[in-house]
């Protein structure tokens, strides 16, 4: 899978991050929250990510 870089908030590597694949798919770096309460299938996760990035990504037309 071939993987381009988005948007981030920030320059280094462990931040919230927005990737594109080559499958017409995104991947999404961020926060593995562990308080939220919901039930997920032991094959997904949840991923929290700030509202400012996906702004940023909508704002530079990369979304």
């Amino acid at each position: 899978m071939k993987v381009t870089k988005l948007a981030s908030t920030c320059d280094i590597k462990d931040c919230p991050t927005i990737y594109a694949t080559d499958r017409g798919t995104l991947l999404v770096q961020g926060e593995t929250p562990s308080d939220h309460g919901l039930r997920v299938p032991a094959h997904e996760t949840l991923v929290e990510i700030p509202m400012e990035l996906i702004r940023k990504a909508v704002a530079d037309g990369l979304i």
